[in-house]
């Protein structure tokens, strides 16, 4: 049994799909499946049943999760020690961020630390505000980037300056002249992130402020990212409230228009575990989280 084939199984479980495994992996299919097969074959077992295209893990391969996962924490503490030891001219550093943090936000500091720290490999994964939260207080990653607070006790949240929402339409789209903000809300078709999402949860409650629920509104799709909730919206689908990082680039070239429709801004937060020292490679990070909360725009 290796390391490599540790990280398939816990990539193709993670995942429930050996294709969606492969290419996160940047590996060939054949090769997450032969690493698979191989597993089983050694140890006489089967950890995953196969249901049309996807796959789920047997009561077997469940338990062997946990001590998989547990392994590569293990071999993932002893490399961040030995990076450690020689500075930060080697190692790695893994980020999990929320969707619109880890599309919009993230990826201008990213290119900054890469410059400063070139030696440092960095892995980021994005998904969901919640599941997030889960990686870091897993041990999975080193820190998380969400776009909402998050009640765990096992985390510290370092508050950042964030973003604000805004309402979108299409520029085609006509509007009733001179009508009021709450009236024209609950007669616009919406396009919503799904619930779960960061971005659902701050408009609800900016809702909830206009004295108005989710349910009064007119929902005709709810879409899992950002991008095909803005796309929808530029072909005329209804109204939608994103990041102003998402819909910067179609407001500016006449796509989209925005609504005057006063939402609040958020902040964005940094997670870690309150156990598990930071690694230099961390630590410089929030040094450079820090650093960009303080400079004027």
């Amino acid at each position: 049994m290796t390391l490599e084939q540790l990280r398939i199984f816990v990539a193709a479980a993670e995942r429930e799909h050996v294709t969606q495994a492969a290419r996160d992996l940047n590996l060939t299919q054949s090769a997450v499946s032969a690493a698979i097969h191989a597993l089983e074959a050694r140890y006489a077992v089967k950890l995953f049943d196969r249901v049309g295209r996807r796959i789920a893990l047997t009561q077997t391969g469940n338990v062997f999760l946990k001590e998989a996962r547990g392994v590569l924490l293990r071999a993932a503490d002893a490399e961040a020690a030995l990076a450690d030891l020689a500075g930060l001219k080697s190692g790695s550093l893994s980020i999990a961020a929320s969707q619109t943090i880890g599309n919009y936000w993230l990826p201008p500091l990213a290119l900054k630390f890469r410059a400063a720290y070139p030696g440092i490999a960095l892995n980021i994964r994005i998904s969901t505000t919640p599941l997030v939260a889960d990686l870091v207080r897993e041990g999975l990653v080193d820190l998380g980037l969400v776009e909402a607070e998050v009640d765990d006790p096992a985390l510290s949240a370092m508050p950042m300056p964030g973003d604000e929402l805004v309402v979108v339409v299409s520029s085609a789209l006509a509007l009733p002249a001179k009508a009021k903000p709450e009236a024209l809300l609950k007669n616009l078709p919406w396009v919503l992130r799904e619930k779960g999402s960061a971005t659902r949860a701050m408009f609800e409650r900016a809702l909830k402020g206009l004295g108005l629920a989710a349910r009064e509104l007119n929902i005709v799709l709810e879409l899992p990212s950002n991008e095909a909730v803005r796309t929808a919206v530029v072909t005329g689908a209804g109204a939608a409230a994103l990041s102003r990082l998402v819909v910067a680039d179609t407001l500016v070239c006449g796509a989209l228009k925005q609504l005057d429709v006063a939402l609040p801004k958020r902040r964005f937060f940094a997670l870690k575990h309150r156990e598990r020292e930071a690694t230099r490679a961390a630590q410089a990070f929030f040094a450079l989280l820090k650093d960009n909360a303080t400079r004027k725009p």
